[in-house]
């Protein structure tokens, strides 16, 4: 069988991130010849190291290569059972994220996984992206990446991210990104179950009604329209009030939504933070993430649900094999 090592990312230190980290791995437990290998902060763990203790033999270092030289010591010696390798750095987190990419893209890694981090922790590490695709985008050395949710109930891929809605139809046009969104959105189905493979992707109008006819906004006929027509991997533009009826759900592999509360909102709405994961599409390396936020009015109070992180970390299994 192959050997995978998964990265994981908590996060700020004083949000939720390595709760739901170790409720999570404490649920999934040992697997063979998967290696996890977890980024925190000893000095604001809270004890949280318990969780993990009760499935795993945790095993603390002090960096990513002294982890990895004892993953490689422990595969060849077999001295310690069931490992989990802690990584206490002192590193700011958005520092944790750049290397864990690194260590994807040069293949010393399988996947990455991560926590929420907030855009102030980003900036406090000297950082000027605005989120983890930024980063991911600039360590991958990519133009184009690109948020997706898969949930349960339904799937859903941001054809823009974190831009102004007023910007929404200038970058859908700039640099060809449209085009390069449909074809990611293609591309992903294969990723999915063997009975979603062939649905076709749902695509939402960006303006009300799907621009009903040219009248609302020119971009759904004049643009959106022309590039589907006549595929039969695309469904739409689909009038984007009505397109996430429960009824029709099951009729995509994917909604492709052309701005990030397009595609959110309803996400979020149906799949809460039990469940969902999000899966950055279009990078050279596997990255999932949790569908929620840093939470930090709940840190310490032990009240965080792990179900998006144990959804994150399957996927990231997932989408490595």
């Amino acid at each position: 069988m192959p050997s995978y090592r998964i990265l994981i990312t908590t996060g700020d230190i004083d949000g939720i991130g390595f709760e739901v980290t170790a409720k999570a791995l404490a649920h999934l437990g040992p697997q063979k010849n998967i290696s996890y290998f977890v980024y925190y902060n000893s000095q604001k763990s809270l004890g949280l190291e318990s969780f993990l203790n009760r499935k795993f033999h945790s095993v603390v270092c002090s960096s990513l290569d002294e982890a990895i030289d004892f993953d490689l010591w422990n595969r060849k010696q077999k001295r310690v059972q069931k490992p989990l390798v802690l990584i206490d750095s002192k590193k700011r987190p958005a520092l944790w994220v750049e290397e864990a990419a690194r260590a994807c893209l040069l293949g010393h890694a399988d996947a990455m996984v991560t926590a929420p981090l907030s855009k102030p922790e980003i900036r406090r590490a000297g950082l000027k992206d605005l989120g983890h695709t930024d980063i991911l985008k600039r360590i991958c050395k990519t133009k184009t990446a690109f948020m997706g949710f898969f949930g349960p109930e339904f799937n859903v891929i941001l054809a823009t991210g974190h831009v102004p809605t007023a910007q929404a139809e200038r970058s859908l046009l700039k640099s060809s990104l449209l085009k390069k969104a449909l074809q990611v959105a293609k591309v992903s189905r294969n990723s999915l179950a063997p009975k979603d493979r062939k649905k076709p992707v749902g695509v939402l109008g960006l303006n009300p009604h799907a621009g009903d006819a040219g009248l609302i906004g020119k971009f759904d006929q004049a643009k959106l329209s022309r590039l589907i027509k006549g595929r039969k991997e695309f469904v739409g533009p689909l009038v984007p009030d009505s397109a996430f009826q429960k009824k029709d759900w099951s009729k995509y592999s994917f909604y492709l939504a052309m701005y990030h509360d397009q595609g959110l909102i309803p996400f979020k709405m149906i799949h809460g933070h039990d469940v969902g994961t999000h899966v950055t599409l279009g990078l050279p390396i596997v990255r999932t993430s949790v569908d929620h936020g840093t939470a930090k009015d709940i840190f310490g109070k032990n009240k965080a649900n792990p179900g998006s992180m144990i959804d994150a970390i399957r996927w990231a299994l997932r989408l490595s094999n």
